[in-house]
Order: structure tokens, then sequence, then C-alpha cells
């Protein structure tokens, strides 16, 4: 047993059994009916799954042992009761983790910045380390993807039960358990956009406030001084109030409400610290210039007498002042807490985190429409029957400007005021507080000059755009087209006039969701690498710098998985100066959920970063003949994939067998489940958070894995099986791939559905996807070398085994509930169809929440 597996039994499993034990104890309702049933029905989920059952025989079999005269509704109450006591087992097992964080992911072994200025020494690359800390940046975007299935109020319990547990406090972990198991967990109504809004901005002044705060303050201990002009270093961003792509509830006010309460959250902190500083500069010409400032902040705080917003400018002038008294004339004592209130406020501004503005580019497409159908003479009748190099000069050269209020449907009238939404912001927050324009599903040149256009008509006029519009390449094709189109416009005049003004610099995003969707795992990550590659190629000869933003969800079918591995794999061949992606839901809150987290995993990012620039730019470079090997097995995973997509039964199997239409009903986020109002459910529409989520409830995790066991077969019959081994030992990238695919495979249980083998309808199918599991944990199992799947991680491996054992009760339940709706499909009057569709839907928290990156 290794440091990191005896740390973990030791600081988690068996803490977890003696608060369990605890929680058995307490005076709660739920807990003295289910709290000694409960060990006896996971061990019959055990037993039966073995021997073959489904879970409809084994919920039955254990009713007629333990409870044999309860009635239909008093069984379905005893499993309510159930699912509420599971769901705050996980809480304790989260609360027990983020306790043990810093020895189970051994934080404070090594030290990264002493490790990479040695090395920097020892290679003599001191002037290319000094340039990095002055340009380079990594960029965390929160967003408001609908998968945090903890209200606020649990979040605060689990926080506090963290501290108890890390401070071995068992009275006070009782008192706590006893409060987790009064609150309830379930949202009686859905969020509004400015709910969550508010429930990340805790996650803002709580956590990230002071991580990036302390996190910065290491890096001037090994490089005093060097990154005191780099404000980006480590800066976030945000979408609720901005993120419309789907979402009609976000509307222009949400938006601007959001950003006020940005501003007010990030002010709340600074004066909190001045206020902290203040108290240590009681010395002559010091105190008085600091006292200013805090009545300053006081007064827009409190917004006393219509007082003006703090102005940044004149806040660092003063510390400026503040600073060369005490160097001067006070020893530099307490020097170093003025120069980290300083760097917080370099990185932050007044916005704290950048609002992004996103959009669909039908969306988009459909206002420019109503735009020209208005404004008759504007563009010309013919536009979109015109060569595209023709449509580009008139939509790039476009004057005047257009009256917004006039139009009649809200959606449309939102998409265009969300322009001056943006400007509003710029004046109230500074430039950084809102500067993009995301569009997703974007197809190419036309969608981008479509944006550009109406931020002209709408707001800026003919003013230089203080805006980047970002493109969002999602699909297979857009993904293979995404060089091409912004070659062409780097090419145009215009829009090099507008790259020129925003220092040359264009974003492009691309979406490890969709692409995953669409094309499948190894597709989407084989397609999103040469995407990058391309645009990285015709960005240097455009002179352009490109910044690649990464829509990465939780689990590996959506980009997640090990992200610091991930961006230590790129090559020379990808520009990398700018690291930014997108974190959501229990991603938030398990990676990013305490302050040792939160720093940990932001130094992960900020040294992938530096190690890929200063040391990895020649090593991660694939040769040829490895290109054309994942080429090969990128179209093999794509044709097998896109064949089960083609499936007649793919979409019904998803509806008929999966928790997929429950994500729905669950009041878990503002954002609706599926783009379009058609009653028929079509795969384009759907999100690929319900689609990847169903996947991972059904515990076969498709998106994860299907189609890597038949490309690395197929290179194994072209005995080719030594060459994809070399790859896997030789390529970062390919590693993570596998890497990262095994943790999907992980947390798959084909047990739980086996009975849908015998089933008439999905049997055969239901082989299907079994068949490529298998082969796949096989043909990586052969990669690897290794003899299970994450036997190099042990932190992963045990916690999954802890958190799938926990939940399997759960997960059984969930397929019982969905076997008896599928009984009642012709009773649509029969009273217990919405108990057991409420009790799918309510078991959706927890097994979400055990897998903290299921969706």
């Amino acid at each position: 047993m290794n440091h990191i597996e005896k740390s973990f039994r030791e600081l988690v499993e068996l803490k977890y059994q003696l608060y369990n034990s605890l929680f058995l104890t307490l005076p709660l309702h739920a807990v003295q009916q289910t709290g000694l049933l409960l060990p006896l029905l996971n061990e019959a989920c055990v037993k039966g799954l073995d021997n073959g059952q489904s879970p409809s025989t084994i919920i039955n079999n254990f009713f007629k042992e333990h409870k044999p005269d309860l009635s239909e509704r008093e069984r379905i109450s005893f499993l309510f009761k159930i699912i509420q006591y599971v769901e705050r087992q996980i809480v304790l097992i989260d609360a027990l983790e983020e306790a043990a964080y810093p020895k189970i992911h051994r934080i404070n072994d090594s030290d990264s910045w002493g490790r990479i200025k040695q090395k920097v020494e020892n290679k003599g690359i001191e002037a290319q380390m000094d340039e990095l800390l002055d340009t380079f940046g990594i960029r965390v975007v929160l967003t408001a993807h609908p998968t945090q299935f903890y209200p606020g109020r649990v979040l605060a319990i689990s926080t506090d039960l963290t501290e108890a547990i890390t401070n071995d406090e068992v009275g006070n972990a009782r008192d706590l358990l006893q409060q987790l198991g009064k609150t309830p967990f379930y949202r009686k109504q859905k969020p509004s956009a400015y709910d969550e809004a508010m429930a990340l901005t805790w996650y803002l002044g709580n956590i990230f406030y002071p991580a990036v705060g302390d996190l910065l303050d290491r890096i001037d201990e090994f490089f005093p001084g060097k990154i005191n002009h780099n404000k980006e270093l480590i800066t976030m961003g945000f979408w609720p109030g901005g993120d419309r792509d789907g979402n009609p509830f976000v509307k222009v006010d949400t938006t601007l409400k959001v950003a006020r309460k940005l501003r007010f959250t990030l002010s709340t902190c600074y004066h909190a610290e001045l206020k902290a500083i203040k108290r240590r500069m009681s010395f002559e010409g010091v105190y008085d210039i600091l006292n200013e400032l805090d009545e300053m902040f006081s007064e827009e705080l409190t917004n006393s007498s219509g007082s003006k917003n703090v102005d940044l400018n004149y806040l660092l002038t003063q510390l400026d002042k503040v600073e060369k008294l005490l160097k001067d004339e006070h020893q530099s004592l307490f020097i170093d807490k003025v120069k980290s209130f300083k760097r917080k406020i370099k990185q932050f501004g007044f916005f704290f985190a950048s609002i992004d503005i996103r959009q669909d580019s039908r969306v988009i497409g459909r206002a420019f429409d109503e735009v020209m159908k208005v404004n008759p003479g504007l563009f010309p009748e013919n536009l979109w029957s015109l060569p595209e190099e023709e449509q580009l000069n008139i939509l790039l050269r476009v004057k005047g400007r257009i009256d917004t209020s006039v139009f009649d449907d809200d959606l449309v009238r939102d998409t265009l005021e969300s322009m001056k939404a943006i400007r509003s912001i710029q004046q109230l927050n500074g430039t950084r507080a809102a500067h993009r324009y995301i569009i997703s599903n974007c197809r190419g040149t036309i969608d981008i000059a479509k944006v550009v256009a109406l931020a002209r008509l709408c707001s800026w006029g003919d003013e230089a755009l203080s805006l980047d519009v970002v493109p969002l390449f999602e699909t297979v094709d857009d993904l293979k087209g995404a060089g091409q189109s912004m070659k062409t416009l780097y090419d145009h005049p215009k829009y090099k006039t507008h790259l020129a003004n925003r220092n040359n610099r264009q974003t492009v995003m691309l979406g490890f969701s969709d692409g995953t969707k669409d094309g499948g795992y190894l597709m989407a990550n084989w397609g999103i690498y040469r995407a990058k590659e391309d645009i990285s190629l015709i960005s240097r000869e455009s002179d352009v710098e490109v910044v690649f933003f990464d829509g990465r969800g939780g689990p590996p079918a959506r980009g997640g998985g090990n992200t610091h591995l991930f961006y230590s794999a790129l090559g020379k061949t990808i520009d990398s100066h700018q690291i930014q992606l997108t974190i959501q839901g229990q991603t938030i809150s398990s990676h990013y959920g305490i302050q040792e987290a939160a720093k940990h995993n932001l130094g992960h990012l900020l040294t992938a970063g530096f190690e890929n620039n200063l040391f990895n730019r020649t090593a991660s470079d694939l040769s040829d003949h490895n290109r054309d090997l994942i080429e090969q097995m990128s179209v093999s995973g794509y044709d097998k994939y896109a064949a089960l997509k083609a499936h007649p039964l793919f979409i019904p199997f998803l509806e008929e067998r999966s928790t997929l239409k429950y994500y729905g009903l669950a009041n878990i986020g503002s954002r609706p489940s599926k783009r379009g109002a058609s009653e028929k459910l079509k795969l384009d529409d759907l999100r690929a958070i319900p689609f990847v989520g169903a996947w991972s409830q059904l515990k076969q995790n498709v998106p994860g894995f299907y189609g890597l066991g038949t490309a690395l077969k197929e290179q194994e019959e072209a005995g080719k099986l030594e060459d994809c081994k070399e790859l896997y030992n030789s390529s970062i990238f390919f590693k993570a791939l596998i890497s990262n695919s095994m943790q999907s495979m992980s947390k798959t249980n084909f047990a739980l559905t086996k009975y849908m083998e015998d089933d008439e309808k999905f049997g055969d199918f239901w082989k299907i996807i079994y068949n490529e599991y298998l082969l796949t944990k096989e043909m990586v199992l052969k990669v690897s070398g290794d003899k299970e799947l994450l036997q190099d991680n042990a932190r992963s491996k045990n916690s999954i085994r802890l958190r799938e054992g926990v939940v399997l009760p759960l997960l059984a339940i969930q397929q019982y509930a969905l076997i008896e709706i599928q009984k009642l499909q012709d009773k649509p009057n029969d009273e217990h169809l919405a108990l057991y569709e409420r009790m799918v839907m309510r078991s959706l928290f927890g097994n979400i929440n055990a897998s903290r990156n299921s969706v």
C-alpha cells in the first residue's frame, strides 16, 4: 500500500465508518427508519447484481425479507428515506475528502515553483521565464450549467463539517450531521439566473479571492517583482447572467444586475483587506491615506449620499504612495501586505470576473434577419445569395445605428440590447469587466461577421470595438473548417484593423461537450487538437496571437479528467500562451470548494502552462507516424460511434430506459435541458449535460469510451499494437486520452442494467454497448500495460470505489423506479406513477454528487 492509499484509508475510509456510525445514533426519523436496514440493502444489491439479478428483483426480495407487510405506498415512502439518507452519506464523504485534501493530494510534498526555478536556472533560460511571468495567464470561467445539486444551505453545512472534521471536533460534527439530517436537499422551485450568479459569487469572495492572493504571493517569493505588470496571470470569468445560449430567462437587466453584484462582492473583499492593513499602518502619513480609502469604500458599499464608485487608478496611486512612505520612512514595515493587496487589485480590477455574453449562432442569425427586415436598405436584399467574400465585405464595413427598442420579439430585442449592456458594464466596472461575445454553434466566418456588424449597429457605431468576438467551434465538421474560417477573417482589412485594436489577439473557443456528443470520444479530442494546430499555424502566419478557450465539462466525456496532464501535453505546434477553460457544476465545489483545493488546482494549471512553454515544446510533438496512427484510430472510433448514434433505438433507449427527461424536472438550474421547443427529441437540440448525465446515471458512460476499443483493436489486428504502446509511453496527449477514458470506465457498472440484456426491444442494443465496453477495457489495459483501471492513480481509484459503493442502493432504487414506470405506461392515472417519476428525479442528486464530475 503506497503513501496516498494509506492516507486515504486512514483519513477518509476509516473515518467514514466512524462518522457514519455516529450518524446512525442521531434522533432523526429518517435515520431511525432506514439507517439499520441500509447496510442490509447495500449487501443485497452487491450480492444480487453479482448473481445477475435485476434491480427490481433485488428490491422486491429485500422487502419480502425485511418489510413484508408494507403496502406499495409505504414501500415507496421507505425508498425515499433511503435516498435521503444516502444523499447525506455522500456529503459526509465530500467533507472527509476535503478535510484530508492536503495529505491525499500531497500538496506539501513538493514545491512546484521551487522546482521550476531550479530547472530554469539549470537550463539557463531565465529570460524566457521572465517573459512568461510578464505575459502568461490562466482564466478560469465559472459557468451557470445546471449540475450543482447541493443548495446553498447544504454547501454551508458541508463547509462547517469539513472544518469540524479537520479539527477533530467530534461533538460539533455530530451536531452538524444532525442539522444535515433535518435540512432539505431538494429545491421546490428552479433557481433564477441571478440566483445562480449569487451562489457562485460566494465562491469568488470566499475561495478565489484569498486563494488567488496566496498563489500570487507564493510566486512573488520565488520571482520577486516579476509579475507586477502582468494583469492576466490569474483571472476569473463568469457566465451566470451573461450566458443566453438556450436560456430564455437571462435578460439584459439580469446581466447588469450581476455586474453590479460582482463589483459589490469584490469591493467588500477589498474593504475588508484594507481595514486589516490599516490596523497595522498606524504611522504618520500612511494612516491618513488608508483612512481616506477606507471611507471611500464605505461610501460606495453603503451608497451614502449618492457617492461615486472608487476609481481603480486612484486606488493604486494611493497605495503606491503608501508603499513609498513605508520604504522611505518606516523601514518597509508590513510593506508585503500592501504589495499583496496591490497584486490582487491588478488581477481583479473592479470587475472580479469578466462576464461573457454567449448566444447561439441561430438566434443571432434570426436577430440579424429581423434587423434587415425592420431596416430596409441597410443591407442588400439579396445579401445571402451573394458570394461569401461579398457578404463578408458588406458585414464588416457596415455603418449606421439602429433603434433596438422597436423589436417586438423578446429574444431578438435582448440579443441586440445585450451589445449595449456590454458597454454599460465596461463603463461601470472597466473594459475587462465584459469584453467577449461568444458564438455557440459557430459555423464559420459569416457567423462571426454578423456579430461584428450587430455590435456596430447596436452600440459601437464607428468607434473601435472594445469587444472580442469569440467563435465556439463544436461539431466535427466545424472543427475541421475552423482554421480556414479564421484565415479568411485574418486576411480581411477591416477585421485586421479590429484585431490591431485588440492587441492582435484572437480568442477561439472549442467545445469538448458537444464535440463528443457529435463525434465521439476519440474524434472530438483529436479533432480539437488538430483544430488548435491549424488555427495556431494560420494565426502565426498572420501575426495574430491566438488564445484557446476550452469549453471543458466535469467528466472526460465533456473534456474533463486530468487537466494538468492535458495542458502539459500541448507541443510547439499549438499556441498555449494563455490557458482558459470553463469549470462548472459540482466540479466547482469539488475542485475549488476549499481554499487549499483552489490554490492546488489553480497552481496546477499555472505550472502546466509554464512547463509546457518552457520544457515540453519539443518532447510533446507527435511524429508523422504517430499522427497517422491517431488519425486512423479517430476515424475508426468515429465510425463506430456514428453507427451507434444512427441506430434506430439510440434515442428511444435514452428516452425510455434512462433518466434523460428527468433532468428537466429537477430544479437545479435556470436553463432548460434542451434547445428548441419541439416535442420530438432531436439529438442536435439535446444539451451535452443531460446527454452525458443520462449515460452516467445508467452507469454505462458511453460518451467517455465508446469507439476507443474498436479503434485500438483494429490497430492490433493490423500488427500495430506495439506502435500503440510506444505512442502511449511517448505522447502525453495520447496518455491523457487513455487515462481519462479509464476514469470514465472505472465509474461504469453494467451489472446494474444487465437485466436489459433480455429485453425484447433493447436487448441487442444493450449488448452492442456492453461488448464495446469489454473490448475497450481489454485494449486500454493492453496498451497501458496496467492490470486494472486507474492503477497509477490510487487516490482517484479509492475515492471512486468508496463513492460507488455508498451510492449503489441509490442506483438500484433508480432502476427499480424506471422499471415500475415502464409497467405503468398504459396506466397514466395510476396514483403511484408520479411517485416513481419523482423517485427517479430525486435519485439524480445523490448519484451526480457521488461521482463529482459525472456530467
